[in-house]
């Protein structure tokens, strides 16, 4: 076999491998973890929204629940300046670098999304405080209801997801973009293979929501989930 022969099996198997990785991975995204989920509909008090783009994912959680408390587990004051007026809380998590240097999707350079996509990165915590739900454009929100034990999980998924020091205080790393929300040291690291999205899709299944067996893309975190609650407030 002449190298030019040897060289054009190795691309052709190259590329094998690729389309095969994407199909299998399209595969995953698209199929659930449960066929026959069942619904945790109780009278839609305990809910949770989330919301997200073809990129992203959060979460929105009441500030008070019968339950759990917000203000009991988090300073909300370091949040933003309206606290008081606080209603619903937005979480996200991501690379931290690339979270707080990057203020909207249109300013993402590509130097930045590489590094954050090959290596495995420091993770933070996106807290905003917001009076109402939002419904942000060009983004799909969906509501679904828990049973109290199952939202009590994810509040716990939530609040365990922030980095502690030695004291057990959560480390707060700066402002957002805006007078409402701020950055926090958050645990695990970022990568490819664990996305914001994977994130969202783990704290879902501590909730025994749905979610597709593989959960880093937005789109398929939010393809999967079942809305048992009107987004009324």
């Amino acid at each position: 076999m002449n190298y030019r022969t040897m060289r054009r099996r190795i691309g052709l198997y190259s590329v094998c491998v690729g389309l095969g990785t994407v199909a299998l991975l399209t595969i995953a995204a698209l199929t659930p973890r449960q066929w026959h989920a069942s619904s945790q509909q109780s009278g839609c008090k305990f809910r949770v929204y989330v919301s997200g783009d073809w990129m992203h994912t959060n979460f929105f959680v009441p500030v008070r629940m019968d339950g759990f408390d917000w203000s009991q587990h988090l300073n909300l004051a370091t949040i933003g300046k309206a606290s008081a007026n606080y209603q619903y809380l937005q979480f996200g998590w991501g690379d931290r670098i690339f979270y707080v240097e990057t203020p909207s999707w249109d300013q993402v350079s590509l130097s930045s999304a590489v590094r954050s996509l090959v290596l495995q990165n420091p993770a933070a915590l996106f807290v905003k405080g917001h009076i109402a739900v939002p419904h942000y454009p060009n983004e799909t929100l969906k509501c679904v209801s828990l049973s109290k034990a199952n939202y009590i999980k994810l509040m716990h998924f939530l609040e365990a997801s922030f980095q502690t020091d030695r004291q057990g205080n959560k480390q707060r790393l700066s402002s957002g973009q805006d007078g409402d929300s701020s950055f926090y040291d958050a645990t695990g690291r970022y990568s490819m293979l664990r996305t914001c999205n994977s994130w969202t899709a783990d704290g879902l299944r501590a909730a025994h929501v749905n979610t597709p067996v593989w959960g880093a893309l937005a789109p398929a975190v939010l393809h999967q989930l079942k809305e048992t609650c009107g987004c009324d407030q």
